[in-house]
């Protein structure tokens, strides 16, 4: 089996990893929300840095809804996908540092790097949804954070959460359209 056709095999056995989407999706929700209480903003950033905590368990409760299987022993790429999942803890240091030395721009460094770090799965998934919104994500929340107000932080996450929506949507549709390919060729 050559590369490309393993990573469609992945894309549609992972459904272009939109289980992951939804659940970050959920968890952007949620730091609207704690961005728009009444509370200082050191507590803000702890509670949008707790939150991560819940994205793994749902995004496996996710795939199990979703029946989407993004765990591959079969594939020698497989592990590549957690691998670049990873990556994305080598930026929480910047994210720390945001916290520390310029709390009121914690948010807009976890946006931007939450938005970039989709960007290599657009090879890993074969899907060009990848390719196109991790730089529209990233730039866009740079451009409107750029001096945003502090009582509108919670405009960073709410893009965050209509971004993800879009490119969950996107690439439900494309993992659609190879599902229907794949079944045409057998």
């Amino acid at each position: 089996m050559n590369i490309l056709a393993m990573r469609t095999a992945l894309s549609i056995k992972a459904k272009n990893g939109v289980a992951f989407l939804f659940a970050a999706s959920i968890l952007w929700s949620l730091i609207t929300v704690v961005f728009l209480l009444p509370i200082d903003l050191y507590s803000k950033n702890i509670y949008l840095l707790w939150s991560t905590g819940a994205m793994f368990p749902l995004a496996l409760l996710f795939s199990k809804l979703f029946k989407a299987e993004w765990k591959s022993d079969d594939s020698p790429i497989g592990l590549l996908g957690l691998y670049l999942n990873l990556a994305q803890l080598m930026y929480f240091p910047i994210v720390i540092w945001a916290m520390v030395q310029s709390p009121s721009h914690m948010i807009l460094f976890f946006a931007i790097v939450t938005g970039a770090h989709f960007f290599p799965y657009g090879w890993f998934y074969h899907a060009k949804a990848y390719f196109i919104m991790s730089p529209i994500i990233s730039i866009s929340i740079l451009m409107i954070g750029w001096n945003l107000p502090l009582k509108h932080l919670w405009l960073i996450a709410s893009m965050m959460v209509v971004f993800l929506i879009i490119l969950s949507i996107w690439l439900y549709m494309d993992y659609k359209n190879k599902k229907s390919c794949s079944n045409q060729l057998r």
